[in-house]
C-alpha cells in the first residue's frame, strides 16, 4: 500500500506539473490572441479578455462539487482522466477559433472540466495517513507550482516561435500527457473503520460541514484568500511599469510574478510538515497573519526589487496555506465524502478567483495601486482573525495537532 501511494504521488506530481504549466502557458496572451480576430478597439479587447478569462472560473465554480461527488461514488481516477481529456480537447480547439465568441465558448466548456488539481488532491488525500497529510499535500503542491513557474516562459517561447494558434495546439499535448499518466496510478483507499459509512448523500455532506464550524470557516476562508491573492494579478504588470518603466516590461513583470511562486515552491512542503506536528488550524492562522503583514508593504515600495522581495516573502507564507488547508479537510472529512468536500473547497476558491481581479481592478482604478495592497492585507488578516475566533471556540484545537 505504501509503495503504491508513493508511486501515485510521483505520477500525480508530474501530472499536476504538466496541467499547471499548460494552463499558464496560454493565459498571458489571451488578449493578444483576441486582437488577431479583427481590428478591435483597446477597450473591446480588454472587455472580452476579462470575460474569456473569468468564464472558465465561473463554470468551474459550479461543477467542482459535482465532479467531487461523482469521484466519491465511482472513483477519482476515471474523473481525472476525463478532466484531462476534456481540457485537452478544449485547448486544442482554441487553436482553430476565428472569433472571440468561439474562444469564449471553448473557455466556458473548459471550465466544466477544470478541477484536475483539486481532484488530484482528493485522490492522494484518501491514500494518505492523517499524521503526514500536510507533508504529502505540500509535496504534491510543488508539482503545480513548478509548472506554473515554467508555463509562462515556455508559452512565450512557443508563441514567438509558432504563433498564438499553434501554441494552443502544442499546449494541449501537455494536458493529454497528464491524462495519460493517470492511467498508471493505482486507486486505493485507506481502510475505513469497521461500521463506518462508505457513501454519503449531498445533504449529509453539507450537514457534516455545517455541524463542524471550524471546517465551515476553513472552507469559506478559501474564497477570501483567493480574492486577496488574485486582486493584484491583473494590475501587477501595470504596477511594475510604474516602478520600473516600460523597458523589457514583460520580462520584469514575469520576475515579479515568479518571485511569489519561488517562495511558494521552497516552503510549501515545509509548512505541511510543521503543521503535521503542531496543528493545522494553528499554523493556518499564523500563515494568514504573516501573509497579511507581508502583503502590506507592497503598496509602498519605490523600486522593482523591493517589490520582488515583498512578493518572495509573500510566497513563503502563501505556499503553506493550500497544503495545510487540504490536510485539515483530510482530517475532518470521512474518506467517503472527501472528494465532495474538497470540491466545495475548490468551488469557493474559484469564486474568489472571479471576484478578486474585479475587486483589484476597481480599487486600483479609483484609489490607486496602494489601495489594492492595503485591502488585500486587511482581507488576509481578517481571515486570520475569523479562524482564530473559531479555533478558540473549540479548545481541543489549541492543544494537539488538529
Amino acid at each position: 500500500m505504501k509503495k503504491d501511494s508513493s508511486r501515485n504521488l510521483v505520477i500525480m506530481w508530474f501530472a499536476n506539473f504538466f496541467i499547471a504549466g499548460s494552463m499558464t502557458m496560454v493565459l498571458p496572451f489571451i488578449s493578444l490572441y483576441i486582437e488577431t480576430f479583427g481590428n478591435f478597439s483597446t477597450s473591446y479587447v480588454q472587455h472580452w479578455s476579462g470575460w474569456t478569462f473569468a468564464i472558465t472560473f465561473v463554470t468551474a465554480f459550479i461543477f467542482s462539487p459535482i465532479w467531487g461527488r461523482i469521484g466519491d461514488l465511482f472513483g477519482r481516477k476515471k474523473i481525472l482522466i476525463a478532466s484531462g481529456i476534456g481540457m485537452g480537447i478544449s485547448i486544442f480547439l482554441m487553436g482553430y477559433v476565428t472569433s472571440v465568441w468561439q474562444l469564449f465558448t471553448l473557455r466556458f466548456m473548459m471550465g466544466i472540466f477544470t478541477g484536475f488539481v483539486g481532484m488530484s488532491q482528493a485522490f492522494i488525500s484518501t491514500q494518505t495517513p492523517k499524521e503526514i497529510a500536510g507533508k504529502v499535500m505540500g509535496t504534491l503542491q510543488t508539482g503545480s507550482i513548478t509548472g506554473s513557474l515554467m508555463g509562462p516562459l515556455l508559452g512565450g517561447i512557443l508563441a514567438d516561435t509558432f504563433g498564438y494558434a499553434d501554441t494552443f495546439k502544442w499546449t494541449s499535448i501537455s494536458i493529454f500527457v497528464s491524462a495519460f499518466l493517470v492511467f498508471f496510478t493505482i486507486e486505493k483507499k485507506l481502510a475505513v473503520k469497521e461500521g463506518a459509512k462508505t457513501s454519503y448523500t449531498s445533504k449529509e455532506v453539507i450537514l457534516h460541514i455545517i455541524r463542524n464550524p471550524v471546517l465551515l470557516t476553513v472552507l469559506l476562508i478559501s474564497s477570501l484568500i483567493q480574492m486577496a491573492h488574485f486582486s493584484i494579478q491583473p494590475i501587477l504588470s501595470l504596477y511594475v511599469s510604474e516602478l520600473h518603466g516600460p523597458e523589457n516590461l514583460a520580462f520584469f513583470a514575469g520576475i515579479a510574478f515568479s518571485a511569489a511562486g519561488l517562495g511558494n515552491l521552497i516552503m510549501a512542503r515545509q509548512w505541511g510538515k510543521i503543521a503535521d506536528q503542531y496543528g493545522y488550524v494553528k499554523i493556518l492562522v499564523i500563515l494568514l497573519f504573516m501573509a497579511g503583514i507581508f502583503y502590506f508593504p507592497g503598496g509602498f515600495v519605490t523600486s522593482l526589487w523591493q517589490l520582488v522581495l515583498v512578493r518572495f516573502a509573500l510566497g513563503v507564507t502563501i505556499g503553506g496555506i493550500i497544503p495545510v488547508r487540504i490536510a485539515y479537510i483530510r482530517q475532518e472529512a470521512p474518506i467517503a465524502m472527501q472528494g465532495e468536500v474538497l470540491g466545495y473547497n475548490t468551488s469557493l476558491r474559484f469564486f474568489g478567483n472571479i471576484i478578486g481581479p474585479v475587486m483589484g481592478g476597481l480599487l486600483s482604478g479609483y484609489f490607486g495601486f496602494t489601495a489594492v495592497f492595503i485591502s488585500t492585507s486587511i482581507l488576509l488578516i481578517l481571515s486570520g482573525v475569523i479562524l482564530l475566533a473559531a479555533m478558540y471556540r473549540h479548545p481541543k484545537l489549541l492543544r494537539g495537532s488538529a
